[in-house]
């Protein structure tokens, strides 16, 4: 079974944030493919084939997903919860880039299974320079986990 992997899944209701993520991105060349989503239910139904996505095949995954911590809806820590509770979705990479700098977020993050936990600098160079870190390592360096380690896809 052959799936189509997106570059990255983008979780991000702050606009401007989510645009200086994707010029960053694409002008160095590391994500083609970059979907963004604004809000936690909207993320969780785009994953897991529901509401207005219930066509998009389950097989079709991101490579990476972005997520912020304050979304509308459904909070980030809630959808990295969803993630790593199914199996067709645990095996994805998840970074949190967040700008909470609240022990409990880091520590909850981590315990709920985030791969990395980035806090997004308010300097626009150094913001700028968070998004080439994560994206030279998790789209240049890091390998995606192969079709195998989805178990459970439906048909």
């Amino acid at each position: 079974m052959g799936y189509v992997i997106d570059d990255l899944l983008l979780v991000e209701d702050n606009p401007a944030d989510a645009e200086l993520t994707i010029y960053t991105l694409q002008k160095n060349g590391m994500a083609g493919s970059i979907r963004v989503l604004e809000d936690g239910k909207e993320a969780l139904d785009y994953l897991f084939c529901q509401g207005k996505y219930q066509d998009r095949r389950a097989t079709d995954r991101p490579r990476l997903i972005l997520l912020d911590l304050k979304l509308p809806k459904v909070e980030g820590l809630e959808v990295l919860k969803a993630i790593r509770g199914d199996n067709r979705t645990r095996s994805i990479p998840v970074v949190i880039h967040t700008s909470s700098k609240e022990q409990k977020d880091l520590s909850e993050g981590y315990l709920r299974g985030a791969s990395a936990f980035v806090q997004k600098p308010v300097d626009f160079d150094k913001f700028r320079q968070s998004i080439l870190d994560i994206g030279s390592f998790w789209l240049r360096v890091n390998e995606p986990p192969p079709a195998e380690a989805f178990p459970c896809l439906p048909s």
